[in-house]
C-alpha cells in the first residue's frame, strides 16, 4: 500500500491538512499561499547506501590534499570530473536526486572530512521540482555556505546556478529566483563565486538548447558538460 508519509517528495499529511484548513478559511490570502509553500525536506536516509559507498572507497583509497570537491545532485554525479580536469586533485561526491538539505545532512561525511581548498557546488534543481520555495532553497544553500565558512574558513565555494532544462522549463522562474539571490550573496562574500553556467545553456530564443541535454531533457550530455568544463577550467587551475 502507498504510504504518503514515507514518500520522499510528499508533504506529511498533517501539513496537507493545515494547508487545506488555512486555504478554506482565508483564500486567497497571503497566509494561505505561504502555507501551501511549506514542503518538507525528504528523509536523507534514502541515500544511506550511496554515502556508505563513498566511505568504503575512502577507506581503501587515499584522497588528495587540498582537493577540489564537486558535490551535489545528479549533475555532479554524471559529470566525468576527473577526465574533464586532468592533473587536478578532484573528488566527486555527487548523489543523484539529492536536495541541498541532503548535502547539509551528510556534510561531515562527504565534505568537511576532505578539507578541500575549493568546493564546486550544484544542487537545488530537485528541491524546486519537489515544490520547495526559492526562499527555502536559498536558505538551505546559505546554511551550507555558512557551515563551510565556519569549519573550513580558507575554502572557496564555486556555486553553479540551477540550470534551465527542457524537462523543468516551467520551473525556471523559481530557479532563476534562487540563482539571483545566490549571485547577490556572492557579491558580498569573498569566499563564494557565482559562475553563470546556466545562461550558457540557453539558445537565441532564451530557451534551453535541446542538443545539450540527454533524451530525458533534464541531464546534460557531453556537449553540455563541455560548456561547463570550458567555463570552469580557468578558475580551477588557479
Amino acid at each position: 500500500m502507498f504510504n504518503i508519509s514515507s514518500h520522499p517528495t510528499m508533504v506529511p499529511p498533517y501539513k496537507l491538512l493545515l494547508v487545506v484548513l488555512l486555504c478554506a478559511s482565508s483564500w486567497p490570502s497571503k497566509s494561505c499561499l505561504l502555507a501551501a509553500d511549506a514542503v518538507a525536506s525528504p528523509d536523507p536516509a534514502r541515500f544511506k547506501s550511496e554515502i556508505v559507498a563513498f566511505e568504503h572507497w575512502d577507506a581503501k583509497n587515499s584522497f588528495p590534499h587540498d582537493a577540489i570537491l564537486f558535490v551535489g545532485s545528479s549533475s555532479i554525479r554524471f559529470w566525468q570530473t576527473a577526465d574533464a580536469f586532468p592533473g587536478l586533485p578532484i573528488i566527486n561526491r555527487g548523489f543523484g536526486g539529492s536536495h541541498i538539505s541532503d548535502v547539509n545532512h551528510f556534510a561531515d561525511r562527504i565534505v568537511f572530512k576532505y578539507k578541500p581548498r575549493t568546493i564546486v557546488f550544484y544542487a537545488g534543481d530537485n528541491d524546486i521540482a519537489a515544490g520547495k520555495s526559492p526562499t527555502t532553497v536559498f536558505n538551505d544553500f546559505q546554511t551550507f555556505a555558512n557551515s563551510v565558512h565556519k569549519q573550513l574558513p580558507d575554502t572557496h565555494i564555486i556555486y553553479l546556478p540551477i540550470k534551465p532544462s527542457v524537462a523543468r522549463w516551467k520551473l525556471w522562474p523559481h530557479m532563476e529566483d534562487v540563482n539571483a539571490r545566490v549571485k547577490d550573496l556572492a557579491q558580498k562574500d569573498d569566499h563564494l563565486t557565482y559562475v553563470d553556467t546556466a545562461t550558457a545553456l540557453l539558445g537565441p530564443n532564451d530557451q534551453p538548447r535541446k542538443s545539450l541535454f540527454r533524451p530525458d531533457g533534464l541531464h546534460l550530455d557531453q556537449q553540455g558538460y563541455a560548456i561547463w568544463n570550458k567555463m570552469l577550467a580557468p578558475l580551477l587551475a588557479k
